[in-house]
């Protein structure tokens, strides 16, 4: 079932036949031993995949982020999960168009090549969470280097990323005239890191993602690693978490395809009270009413996409398309819970892992009460409720 227009179709093709060499099993297991699925993501960088954003001059694809979309859907779409790969990609504008051209130099080729992997931002934190301005995590320079002390929560995939992107206050909230000033991003070499000044402690979840809390005890940073000018990270910030909420609008749409699929060809076949439940209006509606919900959501997150590569303000529309999309992908996984019965809970039916999976972007990477406050404040002019 493909209701989509076929313009990235030898993408969505490609992608496809990949996803197929890592059938259900593969991702049932991985999730089964709470183990990261590293034959896939290799599998992925190989292929190119992971270098999609990074310019062709660095040995990457030179691909939009309407390409890297499509790739995210796929993999949900295919029964797998882009949690584990995602953060590469929409770190990777941030670098992209922020670095320096010898940060570039540096790092963008040995990520296109896969000796590198860039898949973890430090952002949040557990005492500020969403209110990204008023982050503790300091960063003081001294002797060219820069110098991290705070603390950081649900930072994903430090454990498997050789860098990460992380953002921290250069100039206290007391000494800028806006709050969004004074803060500044740095490229951090996680191992090197681990060494000699940060800890990284796993948090336990109710999906398999691997996430942590860290510490910064005293952390030195070499001063060419900061990017861009110091001060103004929260604007740089924005290049990833614009892209990242189309990215997981994306992610979730290829889950909603993913959960009509299975709960359309279900309920054709299944036969109570002597007629298929597929039959049955009240089975109808609910599945309906969802694969119209990831339609519309999927038009949003093509022009939020569309917005984000003619580097043209996308805030709104990238929000509103994860809120769409995340919507509308947990009502399609309820109705296909529901038809499914008691099969839906059953681990071998892959539902109730996909059904975790998708819920999780209720929350995370912004919480749907946050863009609503967004979409009042900043498109309907109402006051600032907080």
């Amino acid at each position: 079932m493909d209701h989509r227009s076929d313009a990235h179709q030898e993408i969505r093709d490609a992608v496809r036949a990949l996803c197929a060499q890592f059938p259900d099993e593969y991702h049932r297991k991985v999730d089964l031993a709470r183990a990261y699925p590293e034959e896939f993501v290799e599998a992925l960088t190989k292929s190119g995949w992971m270098a999609a954003l990074i310019p062709e001059e660095y040995g990457g694809s030179g691909l939009g982020l309407t390409e890297a979309s499509v790739i995210m859907e796929e993999i949900n779409r295919a029964g797998g999960n882009s949690g584990a790969c995602h953060g590469q990609m929409y770190n990777m504008n941030t670098l992209v168009r922020h670095g320096s051209p010898a940060q570039r130099e540096k790092y963008l080729p040995k990520i296109a090549s896969g000796e590198l992997r860039l898949q973890s931002m430090g952002v949040t934190e557990p005492t500020t969470g969403t209110d990204t301005t008023k982050i503790k995590t300091t960063a003081i320079k001294k002797d060219g280097r820069y110098v991290i002390n705070g603390q950081k929560v649900w930072i994903s995939r430090v454990q498997h990323s050789d860098l990460m992107i992380l953002l921290a206050r250069t100039t206290p909230l007391a000494e800028v005239a806006k709050k969004t000033e004074g803060l500044s991003i740095f490229i951090v070499d996680v191992k090197a890191a681990m060494a000699s000044g940060m800890e990284v402690r796993p948090i336990l979840n109710m999906v398999n993602h691997e996430t942590n809390e860290l510490f910064f005890d005293n952390l030195e940073i070499p001063e060419e690693n900061l990017i861009g000018e110091e001060g103004q990270g929260f604007k740089y910030i924005l290049t990833g978490l614009n892209a990242e909420r189309a990215l997981i609008a994306a992610e979730c749409i290829g889950d909603g395809y993913w959960f009509i699929d299975r709960v359309t060809n279900y309920v054709k076949e299944r036969v109570v009270f002597g007629r298929p439940i597929g039959q049955n209006q009240g089975v109808q509606f609910p599945i309906a009413e969802s694969f119209i919900e990831i339609e519309a959501a999927n038009l949003m997150r093509y022009e939020a996409c569309r917005l984000y590569d003619a580097q043209l303000p996308c805030g709104a529309q990238a929000n509103m398309a994860k809120y769409l999309a995340a919507k509308a992908s947990w009502e399609a996984a309820n109705a296909c819970l529901q038809f499914h019965g008691g099969f839906g809970f059953a681990c071998e039916y892959d539902i109730e892992r996909k059904f975790r999976e998708t819920r999780l972007y209720q929350v995370a990477p912004i919480s749907t009460n946050l863009i609503l406050s967004y979409v009042a404040e900043h498109m309907l002019g109402l006051p600032r409720s907080f």
